[in-house]
């Protein structure tokens, strides 16, 4: 994984975390990542506002900014579900043959099953711009791009 693609994939999940404090949401439903750009999938009940996008991109970049430690670790699935419930995973199940969940998890922000490598704190990300999203009414899907700004 390149520097700019380890960076833009911890973001989605610095983003995923601004977007569930500002829409509600809950699930992923898919992440793209490409160098320095990324996109987020998230179930949603509808398209957000003007100002709830610049919270979103408000927030994600405050948390970027504070430095928050990542954290990456092994847990034994029911073990996990236990401590963290659902919320570790997205719409794309982790299959239930497999009993040992990599974690990633910024405390107080995120925690998710997740196999890629991430950043050691937020600052290393720098910060994001998001540059569109779409929302899909008929499968209430909101698409998030984003792009990495220069640090």
């Amino acid at each position: 994984m390149s520097d700019a693609d380890l960076r833009t994939h911890s973001a989605l999940h610095v983003l995923k975390g601004a977007v569930q404090r500002v829409l509600g949401t809950e699930w992923t439903a898919s992440v793209f990542v490409s160098g320095e750009r990324g996109r987020l999938t998230v179930q949603a009940e509808r398209k957000p506002t003007g100002e709830e996008l610049r919270r979103i991109e408000e927030e994600a970049n405050a948390v970027m900014r504070e430095g928050a430690e990542v954290l990456e670790f092994e847990m034994e699935r029911e073990e996990a579900e236990k401590h963290f419930g659902e919320a570790i995973y997205d719409v794309f199940p982790v299959p239930k043959e497999v009993s040992l969940l990599r974690i990633v998890r910024i405390p107080d922000w995120n925690v998710n099953c997740c196999r890629e490598k991430h950043v050691e704190n937020t600052s290393e990300i720098g910060e994001i711009q998001l540059e569109g999203t779409r929302f899909r009414n008929n499968k209430q899907l909101l698409e998030i791009s984003f792009r990495l700004l220069n640090q």
